[in-house]
């Protein structure tokens, strides 16, 4: 059988590559690195973990949560590899990114039917099956060559990395081990402020010098837009002086050990490898310099003299009009044999993504087969998430996280709330999942 083309080895290229050769169809999958990275990229394995090690809640009446248990159950390979290589994040799943990549690395080279082809994509292949994962950093060639050869132009938007610190330089006097509402094991650091303090901090902030943007992004300054799951801290800031309070340094749940009294603000760091001598600053997604992200960020409390092992980084994502374009399968409407998956898509996050490659995937091996395209009804949020993509009623179409708002309504009231609503809705997703497994 005629190999199908995989174009970028990140978290949905991996997984829709993976799902191809577990069907018997070889794969060709071409990834650019280690012969050219991205601005935002830097380790030469499939599937690198940028903005965060977080890949969010597990609890299943949370929509991602729910979208990571239909993965498992759907044999995903990065659920495979997270669980394998997860850190302590009380209620959330963390994963050391570098054992993460270096699992999926390993899976997918050592896959008899993968064959890796290194070095940069510039043009998308003229015949035979291909599904572009190519990432929100698609390279200006590959980029250009998409664009004409759909005539829709891409919409765009700026992303952000957090900072991450030196375990060892933070002042555990000031800070102390807690998850929010005590879930979880006690696994984030927390750092508490006080109202003087704070304002101090805030005031440093919001006045700290910025990052000029990067030469390839200066033509696209002027539209500059900011998506809300990654908005820089600074950026947040800007809107009003409590804003933080309700947002990343949110106190509430976090008393000073052996009280019940909370600080007035509580910046939260979360483990990054499975050494824990990395943590990054939780929702500290940045673009102020570097040198003002030493200065702002030490006048955290237990910060003082932190090592930043990394600093803040903000990077362009570029996007399709996937409403116009796409088919809930992730296939082009008008080449059926072309897909697309990840955050190209407009879906948002890295489980996001990983479900959209498991289902470009999955159907381009179906085509391939010549069956009918498995279509996951809207009850399931990986059957949401791409129906919302593929929508062409979506007038002003933005990138999408998980959420229950996607879903299908349940059609009947349930008693206890938001809480007990969303695990019915979940409940119902996995049962559905068990009829679609017998489809596959």
């Amino acid at each position: 059988m005629e190999p199908i083309r995989v174009i970028g080895g990140g978290l949905a290229g991996s997984e829709a590559a993976y799902q191809i050769a577990q069907a018997g169809i070889p794969v060709i999958l071409h990834e650019m690195k280690p012969k050219k990275f991205s601005p935002a990229h830097h380790y030469e394995g499939f599937a690198e973990l940028v903005c965060s090690n977080s890949l969010r809640s597990l609890q299943l009446n949370n929509a991602v949560g729910l979208l990571k248990e239909e993965l498992r159950r759907l044999g995903s390979l990065i659920m495979e590899a997270a669980d394998a290589t997860a850190v302590p994040a009380g209620a959330a799943l963390a994963v050391d990114r570098y054992l993460f990549s270096d699992y999926i690395t390993k899976k997918l080279r050592s896959h008899p039917l993968i064959t890796v082809e290194e070095g940069e994509v510039t043009e998308l292949p003229s015949d035979g099956m291909t599904v572009v994962a190519s990432g929100p950093l698609t390279s200006d060639a590959l980029a250009s060559h998409i664009r004409e050869a759909l005539g829709e132009g891409y919409l765009s938007f700026f992303d952000a990395a957090a900072p991450i610190v030196d375990a060892n330089t933070i002042d555990m006097e000031k800070a102390y081990f807690a998850s929010r509402y005590g879930k979880g094991e006690a696994s984030y650091i927390n750092c508490p402020m006080e109202r003087d303090e704070y304002d101090r901090f805030y005031e440093a902030l919001i006045t700290a010098e910025e990052a000029p943007l990067k030469d390839f992004d200066r033509e696209l300054q002027k539209e500059l837009t900011v998506f809300e799951g990654c908005m820089p801290v600074e950026v947040m800031a800007r809107r009003g002086r409590d804003t933080l309070l309700f947002g990343p340094l949110k106190p509430v749940g976090l008393p000073y050990p052996g009280t019940n009294r909370e600080p007035y603000a509580v910046i939260q760091l979360r483990q990054e490898n499975a050494q824990k001598t990395m943590y990054n600053l939780v929702g500290f997604q940045t673009h102020l310099t570097f040198e003002a992200q030493k200065r702002v960020f030490r006048l955290i409390p237990g910060l003082e003299n932190a090592e930043f092992l990394r600093y803040g980084v903000m990077h362009r994502n570029t996007y399709l009009n996937s409403p116009r374009l796409l088919s809930p399968d992730y296939s082009l409407r008008g080449n059926p044999n072309l897909f697309f998956a990840g955050q190209m898509t407009g879906v948002e996050g890295y489980i996001e993504s990983t479900s959209s490659g498991w289902l470009a995937g999955v159907n381009a091996a179906r085509r391939a087969m010549g069956k009918e395209p498995l279509l996951p009804e809207a009850v399931t949020v990986i059957g949401a998430l791409s129906r919302y993509v593929s929508d062409p009623n979506v007038a002003s179409f933005q990138p999408m996280n998980a959420n229950f708002g996607l879903v299908a309504p349940l059609g009947r009231k349930v008693k206890g709330g938001k809480a007990a609503r969303n695990l019915a809705l979940a409940e119902r997703s996995l049962a559905y999942l068990d009829e679609l497994q017998a489809l596959l």
